[in-house]
């Protein structure tokens, strides 16, 4: 089974990600994790994407594809976090899935204000040694400042000021929207709200990916 969880940034996909690849033995793949992972391996593929990084430019599409096709093995149960960003990713993921005689099998979208988006992802705090990911409204370390899990300095990262969290939803709007009407009319496609609590997005979650398994 394939399950593409997509929405915006501070939609809380990582944190479901990890949620439901424990509940139900999916194996959690996040563009993110597999970029560092093939970058610090010094594979072929990741030294490509890195002097891309470097150079601040976007990583080509075909190069991401290829990243994550290598992840992906026939009668795997998996769940894409992060990917596909784009309409072009998409299509190309469908491609190499049919290759192996695959097809994603759902496709969720998780739904929230941009206001709210940009509350959460200013609320943000990541441990500078470990990276354990806090948050000041839902998750607050139980010290200000230091890391629950390894006593490292808690920050906010560049990346999640209110400021930088506005653009990266103008990006998310114009390159990973898209998506949404693409998936709406090429394989089985629901929404959830992630305005909810955790618990219930999860629940809610569940319930979609239940029912997907049950008519399969």
């Amino acid at each position: 089974m394939i399950v593409i969880l997509l929405g915006m940034p501070g939609s809380g996909k990582g944190t479901q990600s990890k949620r439901l690849a424990e509940k139900y033995g999916f194996q959690h793949l996040a563009t993110g994790d597999i970029f560092r992972a093939e970058i610090a391996q010094k594979t072929a593929i990741g030294v490509k994407a890195q002097d891309y990084l470097k150079n601040g430019k976007l990583v080509p599409d075909s190069i991401v594809i290829e990243m994550v096709a290598g992840k992906i093995e026939t009668g795997g149960k998996y769940l894409l976090d992060g990917f596909p960003r784009t309409i072009e990713q998409a299509q190309g993921l469908a491609e190499m899935l049919k290759r192996v005689g695959s097809a994603v099998d759902l496709v969720v979208f998780l739904t929230l204000p941009k206001e709210e988006a940009i509350r959460r992802m200013a609320s943000r705090r990541t441990c500078s040694n470990c990276g354990e990911v806090f948050n000041t409204i839902s998750r607050p370390t139980a010290v200000e400042g230091v890391c629950d899990k390894c006593s490292g300095k808690v920050v906010q990262r560049e990346d999640d000021t209110e400021a930088t969290a506005a653009k990266r939803l103008m990006v998310f709007e114009d390159l990973t929207h898209p998506l949404v009407a693409y998936y709406k009319s090429e394989a089985a496609f629901h929404e959830v709200d992630a305005a909810q609590t955790p618990a219930q997005v999860e629940a809610a979650l569940s319930a979609v990916i239940d029912s997907a398994k049950a008519s399969r």
